[in-house]
């Protein structure tokens, strides 16, 4: 049975200049969370302090959320909170800054809850917004965390945790193309593809409908035709501004059909070897998708989707992008320690089995299928 459909908060802001809006906010206290310097040194985390001040609110920076986020920063981001008591809290950055600042909210909120175990399945998950509501500014063109209802978290034991619930919709998200201008070109080419493997996954995802397919399909062409551009030129704020949009609609059609086994491998891979999550999705997406042709809805739909942007082959589609992006063909490329990668194969095939996006894939592997699936990608055809 189809599940109810969110596309959204209460508040969606998109296109140039929408930064403004912050102005019109009316909140005491903020909290921004943010990664390293790049949105300090851009200057943009100035002009939203500066916002949030012309609107008459207090504000707080929390920095230093690292790429693929652990539970000790959202500890301290949460023990922050606690002192500062924000009644709103703001993720700006990627995907690592969005989802941190996403369970340091849900701590905040919640400060009974001490590890990412009392929030998972299948402990019930926790009412927000007694506290604090929630808003985000993407720099990134990948993630979608902005409409997103999920985040990932490297628990204690150094794996990556996926966790969705409606509750973590963001309330607020302004997605303002000047905020992705400073993004250099090896980081628009890995968070584009992201995007665009979250397009084409909930394309072909057991839970699609008509209206997933509307916004993936919207998605995956914008993202095909504009990102070389994005890449090439970073300061063409007509292509970030329909990166940024096109990235928004894939995640408005994921969040609610869910993805595939690419998200399965690459989060594996992340808490294995640390390896950048765009890189992953981009290689493995080529393998996944000649793997899931063997479903004939899959195939179809892969096959309607070329025909409409004039392709015959989907899969040389995806290989030829990667290709203009500078993203390698293989995992070995990205890592060559083949003993330390295969000591790991058979673990990984294992949590790639288990990570919640696979039962939303076309074709559910067995273990043994994600072990081939994951030396194919790692050795090439």
């Amino acid at each position: 049975m189809m599940r109810p459909v969110k596309l959204a908060g209460s508040e969606l802001m998109f296109g140039k200049g929408c930064l403004e809006y912050i102005k019109t906010l009316h909140y005491k206290r903020v909290c921004i969370v943010v990664g390293g310097s790049s949105m300090q040194r851009s200057g943009m985390l100035d002009k939203v302090i500066g916002y949030f001040q012309e609107s008459g609110a207090q504000v707080r920076v929390i920095s230093g959320v690292e790429p693929d986020p652990s539970i000790a920063t959202v500890r301290r981001g949460a023990k922050e909170m606690l002192e500062f008591e924000p009644d709103l809290i703001v993720g700006m950055g990627g995907g690592s800054a969005m989802d941190a600042g996403k369970t340091m909210w849900v701590f905040y909120e919640h400060p009974e809850l001490t590890k990412m175990e009392d929030i998972l399945p299948p402990n019930p998950f926790p009412t927000l917004r007694h506290k604090a509501k929630y808003c985000c500014i993407p720099s990134t063109s990948g993630s979608a965390s902005e409409v997103s209802r999920s985040v990932v978290i490297t628990d204690d034991e150094g794996m990556k945790r996926g966790l969705g619930n409606m509750e973590m919709m963001p309330d607020i998200a302004i997605c303002d193309p000047e905020v992705c201008a400073s993004m250099p070109p090896r980081i628009t080419a890995e968070t584009g593809m992201d995007a665009l493997t979250h397009a084409l996954e909930a394309l072909v995802s057991n839970r699609a409908h008509y209206l997933s397919d509307v916004l993936a399909q919207a998605a995956a062409k914008d993202i095909i035709d504009v990102l070389p551009v994005a890449y090439a030129d970073g300061s063409n704020l007509d292509a970030r501004e329909i990166m940024a949009n096109a990235s928004m609609i894939a995640g408005m059609a994921f969040t609610n059909v869910s993805l595939g086994i690419v998200h399965s491998i690459a989060q594996t891979l992340g808490g294995f070897f640390h390896i950048s999550h765009g890189v992953a999705d981009a290689i493995l997406l080529p393998y996944i998708m000649k793997f899931n042709s063997d479903e004939p809805y899959a195939k179809a739909k892969y096959d309607a989707f070329a025909a409409s942007i004039g392709r015959r082959d989907l899969i040389q589609v995806v290989k030829e992008l990667n290709h203009i992006l500078g993203i390698p063909g293989t995992l070995k490329e990205v890592l060559p320690d083949e003993e330390a990668f295969l000591a790991k194969v058979d673990e990984m095939a294992v949590v790639s089995k288990a990570d919640g996006c696979t039962k939303t894939n076309p074709i559910i592997p067995s273990v043994e299928q994600f072990r081939a699936l994951i030396l194919q990608a790692y050795y090439g055809e």
